[in-house]
């Protein structure tokens, strides 16, 4: 599954994230590895609580 994420520097340094097509889901961190990192779990999360809330 591909999805756009955007990019963004934080102006107190590092890196967040948003993915526009999953609600809410954002993340941060210090460099674009550690952000990339956190925003796979991020991802991985926002996508089980889609999947368990269909009844």
């Amino acid at each position: 599954m591909k999805l756009n994420i955007i990019i963004h520097e934080a102006e107190e340094g590092g890196y967040w994230a948003e993915v526009p097509a999953i609600l809410g889901c954002a993340s941060q961190g210090d460099n674009l590895e550690q952000l990339l990192a956190n925003l796979s779990e991020a991802v991985k999360a926002g996508l089980a609580v889609d999947l368990a809330s269909i009844p």
